[in-house]
């Protein structure tokens, strides 16, 4: 009775959406597929039968990827809702379920190739799915969304940083010192990438530090007023 329920709410609500949104077609279509993914999610990652059944740990929300989605709309600088695909995959992404989040984008990409953001929110779920490193599926978009849009901070800021998940940290301030320098003086956007490349400054400075540490160590020297052992006499 408890699926009966859930398909009699899901097609009421599906109902509502069509009389509220009237004939924006587009606009409750989207609100649809949110519906049948969270419905879907429901079918495969919950118990029905169970009362409060417990979710298995990936279910559970991540805060760095809510934080990706987050930072990937400062930088892109358009409307995150403008394409209905793009929010449903930023709510499957924000919760960690990168698989199905890069499925849906790979979708928005094929009708929509010159979408910047699209390529950029696929390379950060391909990333992710991958637990950080980069796929050459993932490079392959990043670099889409370069070519989408040259002028762009979003997709060198993105392959930057999944660059720097994996040591390669010359490789990220040269592409975030390169959009920097080619960035309009009056760039919203300036003040939180010079930011980035002063914290990797910072971290690349340890680093060195460390390692040069590690190569010359120094030699310790006896506080003052020790004297070693002298062996007893014979």
């Amino acid at each position: 009775m408890t699926w009966v329920a859930l398909i009699a709410i899901a097609l009421a609500a599906l109902v509502g959406l069509r009389m509220l949104m009237g004939k924006n077609r587009e606009g409750w279509e989207a609100l649809a597929a949110a519906l049948m993914v969270g419905l879907a999610g429901y079918a495969l990652q919950g118990a029905a039968n169970v009362p409060s059944a417990m979710k298995p740990a990936q279910a559970k929300t991540s805060e760095n990827a809510l934080e990706m989605v987050g930072d990937r709309h400062k930088f892109s600088g358009g409307d995150p809702t403008r394409n209905k695909w793009i929010v449903i995959a930023d709510a499957l992404a924000s919760r960690g379920d990168y698989a199905n989040a890069a499925t849906i984008l790979r979708g928005a990409v094929e009708a929509d190739p010159k979408n910047m953001d699209a390529w950029v929110a696929l390379g950060n779920a391909l990333v992710g799915h991958a637990e950080g490193h980069l796929s050459p599926s993932a490079l392959y978009a990043f670099r889409r969304a370069a070519e989408a849009d040259p002028a762009s901070p979003s997709p060198p800021m993105f392959l930057g940083l999944a660059m720097a998940r994996e040591g390669r940290f010359e490789e990220t301030r040269a592409l975030w010192q390169g959009a920097l320098g080619k960035a309009p003086a009056d760039a919203p956007w300036r003040g939180d990438m010079a930011e980035c490349i002063s914290r990797l400054d910072k971290l690349m400075q340890m680093i060195r530090a460390r390692q040069e540490a590690q190569d010359n160590p120094t030699p310790r020297t006896p506080p003052a007023g020790f004297a070693p052992p002298v062996a007893p006499a014979p």
